[in-house]
Formats: C-alpha cells, structure tokens, sequence
C-alpha cells in the first residue's frame, strides 16, 4: 500500500454489540470481525461467542479480566489495547489439586487454530493466593497449530505455560515472539513444535527449577521446543535447569541464549535421577550462549554442543519453512 493510498474499511454495525468487519487492513490479510472488551462485551467470555464460526479480533482495553476461558474457535486474535502487556491482564487462580489434573487447572485453554494474541498477559495466580499448598498450575494451555504470540507476558510458577499438540504425529506449530515467561517447575511443556524468539524466561525463586519438560514421546515425532536469543534470569539461590525429559525422546535446543542469571553448570538433568533414564534417547542441544550462566564446561555428557551448521537446522527458516502462517 503506498503512501498516498487510503485504507479502506468497511464495517458493519449489529445491533448495541457491534460487530465491525474490516474489509481491508495492514494488519489483517481478510474480512475479519471486531469486538471490544468491555465497551461492547463486559466479559471475555461473552466476546468470544459473539465472534462467528470464522473467528476474528477481539480488542481488550485496560484492565483486570479475572476469568477461567476456554477457546475453541480458529482464525481469533486477541489484542491488548493499551501501552504494554502489563496494562491487560488475564488471570485465573486454580490449581491441579483444585481443577482435578493439570490440563484442566489452566486459567486460558486455547485450541482453536490460528490463534494469535499480542500485547497482554495471561496469568495463574495459584501460586500466589496460596504459597503454603504447591500444586500444578496453568496459565495458557495451548493446543492451536499456527499459533502467534507477540509481545505476551506469561505468568505463574509450576507448569506456567502448557505448549502442546493435539496429536503427537500432527505438531502444532507455535511461534512465541518478544514474550515474557516466568515460572519454576516444568514451566513451559507439552509436546509442540514451538519457536522462541527473542523472549525473556524468568525463574522465580524455588529449591530446584526447570525452564522445559518437553514430551515428544517417539523419535519419528517432529516436535521441539527451540529457543533463538532468548534471554534467562533468575531470582533466589536454587538449582535451576534448561529441562528435563517428560517424556522418553524430549527435544529443546537452546540458540544464542543470553544467560544472566544462575543455571546449574551441568544444564540438565534426568527426569527422577536414579529411576529414569531419559538421558539415552532425549536431544538436549545449546549453541553459543554467553553471559555469566554460559560455560558450558561442566555440562551432562549427555547435552549436545552444536556447531554452527547444525544450530542453522534449528533456525526459524529450518524449522517453518513456510511461515505464510506468521503474517
């Protein structure tokens, strides 16, 4: 679209809670609907069903959104309309124990395809209401394939983000861009094909914590998790992981990463030392790191170092071909 050239958009107006259609815009390559949190639809949950079977926007203003959602319709984007993610915040406060099983303890459950949210914040709050009683505790579970998160602060402590597929021999690709995820045990699994670039992974402060439990549990699955100059902290004085193996074939793979923050010398660890041996088939992977938690001169055995023609297999390029899905 040149300069010069005016953007056209049509919408169309229905009844006090307005869908708006947008025929042509930068941002969106089809006709989509629109609808607005609160001003049209006080509850997330409610702009949701209004959406029709195609999805569309959802555009959410400042604000606290403390609701359970489950979202099973594809093609819906979800837009945080204020100055940075942590002006909308989405949150939840269950637990495994509290929910009955770690899926179902997830303050989002997304699993409708082509999902996309940017600029916001998901968060479980469990951890935080109740410190003395530990438990599982999702803040988005995501099953979707051609998922996008950009610029997306993802909260909680065990099990904070849940990146799945629907089938084992069917990935869901997921792209996490410029996103901000914390948490201690386990907190981000599951069995996607998931991309990270550029994000910032925090643990918060725990004994012992885990940044992966990556589930691909048969060697011709095409699932990993890869991390492209992301970025590692820490709070507190415990031992703290990349990952460990959830399942038998786990597979992540650490690029560029910029470690600030502590990562015990060894990188990895065995599922249940001592009673697992998922360390003989698992793919443990890192390229290049720098930064104070970077000397990889005491990793397990077991951990790959990769040289720079086998890190350029797990670039973006390599791992989506085709990211026509991206835009």
């Amino acid at each position: 679209m040149s300069a010069k050239q005016p953007m056209l958009n049509r919408r169309l107006f229905c009844g006090a809670g307005a869908l708006v259609l947008i025929a042509a815009h930068p941002v969106f390559a089809q006709a989509q609907a629109i609808v607005r949190v609160p001003t049209q639809y006080k509850t997330l949950a409610e702009a949701f069903a209004a959406l029709p079977d195609a999805g569309g926007v959802v555009e959410i203003a400042p604000g606290t959104y403390r609701e359970k959602l489950s979202l099973s319709k594809p093609g819906v984007h979800l837009v945080g309309t204020g100055k940075k993610p942590e002006d909308v915040v989405i949150v939840w406060g269950d637990s495994a124990k509290m929910a009955g099983g770690t899926g179902k303890s997830a303050s989002f459950t997304v699993s409708g395809d082509g999902f996309r949210a940017s600029n916001l914040t998901i968060q479980n709050d469990y951890h935080l209401t109740q410190p003395d009683n530990p438990s599982q505790a999702v803040a988005l579970s995501i099953s979707a394939d051609r998922a996008v998160l950009r610029n997306v602060r993802l909260l909680g402590a065990q099990d904070t983000l849940y990146a799945a597929s629907k089938k084992p021999t069917l990935p869901s690709r997921q792209y996490y861009k410029d996103c901000y995820i914390e948490g201690h045990v386990d907190f981000i699994f599951g069995n996607a094909l998931a991309f990270f670039d550029r994000c910032h992974l925090h643990i918060i402060e725990r004994n012992g914590a885990f940044i992966t439990a990556h589930s691909r549990t048969a060697e011709t699955e095409t699932t990993a998790y890869v991390f492209d100059h992301c970025r590692i902290t820490t709070a507190g004085e415990g031992s703290y992981y990349f990952g460990r193996a959830w399942r038998p074939y786990a597979q992540v793979i650490f690029l560029d990463t910029r470690i600030d923050g502590r990562i015990h010398p060894e990188g990895w660890r065995e599922w249940t030392p001592g009673k697992t041996e998922t360390y003989a088939t698992a793919h443990f992977a890192e390229y290049n790191s720098s930064g104070p938690g970077a000397d990889v001169s005491q990793r397990v055995f077991w951990a790959k170092r990769l040289s720079a023609d086998q890190a350029a297999k797990w670039r973006l390029e390599s791992v989506f071909p085709d990211r026509s899905w991206m835009n």
